[in-house]
């Protein structure tokens, strides 16, 4: 929508005239990152005076006892006169979705201790209740990804729909709070994308790797090679467990040395709790830091001490402890690759052809390399590089730290008169992610005609002018009901694309997507889970001492060396965790304190998450789904507006979400604006209620991303404290930009 341009302080167009307007104004902040320091403040109420706080540096503040950063943040200035108490704002919301019928939800349950600092989102979801054995996939594989009739019957001119399958045909986008959304613009990454909360995620490519598990390295990372301990035992109702723990030091942003532990629980099921709490939050102990069995106290109360037993000093422990941690990390992956002709549509008709015609070559050329197989040194893909009886040549190709072999059906072994051509189907018939290429007059693909259950997802291209310099390709994807959405995501109409380097790394980061996504499935996870219980099971039976939790307590974890700091600190250290802290909220997509609005109706449609906030990032967490609904570093957090209940945090390029606490009035809210203060740049909101002037000026300008580049001396806008570098977050209660 066009800004304010032109005059000063001129309306911007499609407003209705006006006696004031009321705004949302911000202080940048200049710090890169604000001090590490603890905060206090009384929340605010849902009503009463509208001002918001700033941070002009002509203003004066009167002083209180809270810190310099919250002094600046205070809600209230008895010098300046308080706005009208009514509803400034009535924004329509962003429908999420759900059915109007469905009940208030519930807020999700938050692992204790309450100060546990999570390392990356599979942490954030782990569940301590009990799993039966067999029954599958869990929740990241079931819900939200059912098909629906329509995702069965789309069909295309590529692709036809099957039942059991959820057809992509372009144009869907990412699946956010509000249900689809546009994908997010680099360096911002995708959902599916996010994993590390604790560290930097840095999106090196235009697309990024979703799905993968990458605090798995977690214990390669912090425990091994270094002095820790690990326990095993059989637990009652969680089956085999192992524990590793890990007591480190470094030195604190104020001088002095700060003591935290590092642990690992692991159970049947696939995902870890793996994380971090400073030994601040934890009871008082003795100098040289908790026992085992009173940290695990803490940390896991329904875990019964009872059952575990030191693990053995054997080397085999650590190596197995990194097999088991890192058994969904591959960097080695094999895609399969069908030919189908003009006229042809069938798996007998594509696995039947002996040669590849020249538009199937110009694409294998710009995808891979055709290789020699014997003597081939890197990954070979179960083909043979001694007697080429898998045939002589193949396609390899590396993208993103990835080796990718392709079994080529052209160039793995022909079988004439045989329609089943056994040799070639028993290598792609095996593979994952299948790339189906279509020349021009080909039939539709549908994936029923596909006869292997371990195919899960198809990737399909059809070339148009191929062997011109006007080639180009449309794609559409084909994947499992129970496999999740995974990107890039498909334009509208699925293309067309350009044969460069860029559909390129378009279509290897959308294989590589497809087959992390796909292991989420039912037979992936149900085959993952047993081989992660037999592993389990191995180092509670044959790799553990006669030492039980009780009589390794004696001794206390291991340490770094030096002592616990004996002089106390200040309240609210364990705000300053690099993990993530976790809170129960309900979310909903735009802003709703602003308005002084309460969930109801369609609009108050909200999703239950746990809210997680590291030092790098925020993510809102589906645990129904199993997927994160929401994300943003905390770099880009600009502002927040909160009473006793509720917050409004604004984002980005002034994009709004709205988060209901739950619990003690305040006291959420309160935790989690203090956690704001302290890694992001962002600031409280400042509501202004601004009277034009005899002119009908506002007195003021901004530029087109709402900042606030000059103000005329004089008038209500200085007045009332509106400061050049302020910027605008919502105008007549419409967003900006």
């Amino acid at each position: 929508m066009p800004m304010w341009a032109g005059g000063v302080g001129s309306p911007r167009r499609g407003m209705a005239p006006a006696s004031t307007d009321d705004l949302f104004a911000r202080k940048l902040r200049q710090p890169a990152r604000p001090p590490l320091t603890p905060h206090t403040f009384d929340p605010r109420p849902v009503r009463g005076p509208l001002l918001r706080s700033g941070s002009d540096a002509g203003e004066a503040r009167p002083p209180t006892p809270a810190s310099p950063r919250a002094r600046a943040h205070s809600h209230e200035e008895a010098s300046r006169p308080a706005a009208t108490s009514t509803r400034l704002f009535t924004d329509p919301l962003a429908l999420l979705g759900l059915p109007a019928e469905e009940p208030e939800p519930a807020f999700p349950p938050v692992l204790e201790p309450r100060w546990f600092a999570h390392y990356d989102v599979q942490s954030l979801l782990f569940d301590w209740a009990p799993r039966s054995q067999g029954t599958g996939s869990h929740s990241e594989a079931s819900s939200g990804t059912l098909a629906s009739a329509d995702d069965q019957a789309a069909s295309s001119d590529l692709l036809h729909g099957a039942p059991g399958f959820v057809c992509e045909l372009g144009g869907e986008g990412e699946l956010g709070l509000g249900g689809p959304a546009s994908p997010p613009v680099p360096p911002a990454l995708p959902n599916a994308a996010v994993s590390i909360l604790e560290e930097p995620q840095n999106r090196t490519s235009a697309y990024s790797l979703e799905h993968a598990d990458l605090g798995a390295g977690y214990y390669r990372k912090y425990f091994y090679g270094k002095e820790h301990q690990n326990f095993f035992g059989m637990d009652e109702s969680l089956g085999p467990v192992a524990v590793s723990l890990r007591r480190e030091e470094k030195e604190g942003s104020g001088g002095g040395t700060l003591h935290s532990y590092r642990v690992i629980v692991r159970t049947t099921q696939l995902r870890t709790l793996r994380g971090t709490i400073s030994e601040d939050a934890l009871p008082p102990g003795p100098p040289r830091g908790l026992s085992p069995r009173k940290l695990l106290e803490h940390v896991a109360p329904q875990l019964s001490p009872s059952c575990l037993r030191l693990g053995s000093a054997s080397p085999k422990v650590p190596r197995t402890l990194l097999t088991l941690d890192e058994q969904v990390l591959s960097f080695q992956r094999k895609v399969g690759i069908l030919y189908c002709r003009a006229g042809q549509g069938s798996e007998e008709e594509m696995y039947n052809n002996q040669e590849a015609g020249p538009a199937f070559m110009q694409f294998l050329t710009l995808l891979g390399d055709v290789v020699r197989l014997k003597g081939f040194e890197s990954y070979r893909a179960q083909l043979d590089t001694k007697t080429d009886s898998t045939g002589t040549h193949s396609l390899y190709t590396t993208y993103q730290d990835h080796e990718i072999m392709f079994h080529v059906s052209t160039m793995l072994p022909y079988t004439p008169n045989n329609q089943q051509q056994l040799l070639r189907k028993r290598h792609i018939g095996n593979d994952i992610v299948t790339i189906v290429f279509q020349e021009p007059g080909s039939k539709p693909f549908c994936p029923a005609t596909i006869r292997s259950h371990f195919q899960h997802v198809f990737l399909v291209v059809r070339a148009h002018a191929p062997c011109t310099p006007h080639t180009s390709y449309r794609v559409a994807v084909s994947r499992t009901q129970d496999t999740p959405a995974f990107g890039p995501a498909l334009p509208a109409g699925g293309g067309p694309f350009a044969a460069n380097a860029d559909f390129r790394a378009f279509l290897l980061a959308k294989a590589l997507n497809g087959e992390q996504a796909a292991g989420h499935a039912r037979q992936f996870h149900a085959m993952a889970t047993r081989t992660r219980q037999q592993y389990l099971q191995d180092l509670a039976t044959n790799e553990v001492t006669t030492t039980s939790l009780d009589s390794a307590s004696r001794f206390g974890l291991p340490s770094l060396g030096g002592r616990r700091r004996a002089a106390p600190r200040g309240p609210g250290t364990e705000l300053q965790a690099a993990g993530s802290l976790v809170w129960g909220v309900r979310a909903a997509s735009g802003a709703r304190v602003a308005a002084g609005a309460q969930a109801s109706g369609p609009e108050g449609a909200e999703v239950p998450c746990l809210l997680g906030i590291s030092a790098e990032a925020l993510v809102l967490v589906a645990p129904r789904d199993g997927r994160v609904v929401f994300n943003c570093a905390c770099r880009d957090v600009l502002a927040w507006t909160f009473s006793e209940q509720q917050l409004d945090l604004y984002h980005g390029r002034g994009e709004a979400i709205t988060l209901r606490f739950d619990g003690s009035p305040g006291q959420a809210v309160g935790e989690v604006v203090a956690r704001l203060q302290l890694v992001s740049r962002g600031c409280e909101t400042r509501e202004l209620a601004l009277p034009r002037d005899g002119q009908g000026r506002l007195g003021f300008e901004v530029d087109a991303e709402g900042f606030v580049t000059h103000v005329e001396r004089f008038t209500f806008a200085e007045t009332a404290g509106l400061r050049p570098g302020a910027r605008l977050l919502r105008v007549c209660g419409q967003t900006l930009p």
